[in-house]
């Protein structure tokens, strides 16, 4: 019987540990979208991607929550992750994440005020805008 549950344990950690991973999709998915049309990405690849961005999500939102908890709030919201990038040594993407985060809250304010619906294309403009502003990652060219 105590076989039966060690041997149970290691498989129920891979689980937990998988729970706390971006889905493996969405991460090739992003990746795939910075690369050639032509580029191919290893199983090896996004695996080890996806270990790596759920690690820093991790370590940035552990340092915007600890900052939350020495100032009493519950609730992390987007300026503490831009002040979590800047104070852990981000300072090249904090500024572009703060132009980001303050663009997105345009869009959303006058999205309410006026009652329309966000296009897809909209989203994506505001994507790219980012990524060119930061400089953090270039869009692949539209003819290639």
């Amino acid at each position: 019987m105590s076989n039966n549950s060690s041997a149970a344990g290691p498989s129920n950690n891979i689980v937990k540990e998988q729970e706390m991973l971006l889905p493996i999709a969405n991460v090739g998915r992003i990746m795939k979208q910075i690369l050639p049309t032509n580029a191919k990405i290893s199983k090896e690849g996004k695996e080890t991607m996806q270990e790596c961005v759920s690690e820093f999500i991790g370590f940035v939102t552990s340092e915007a929550s600890e900052k939350c908890r020495k100032e009493r709030r519950k609730t992390v919201n987007g300026d503490d992750i831009c002040w979590a990038m800047g104070n852990l040594g981000f300072d090249d993407y904090s500024g572009p994440l703060k132009r980001y985060l303050n663009r997105y809250r345009e869009i959303e304010g006058d999205r309410v005020n006026q009652n329309k619906v966000s296009t897809r294309e909209e989203l994506m403009e505001e994507n790219l805008l980012f990524y060119n502003t930061s400089n953090i990652i270039r869009p692949p060219n539209e003819s290639g």
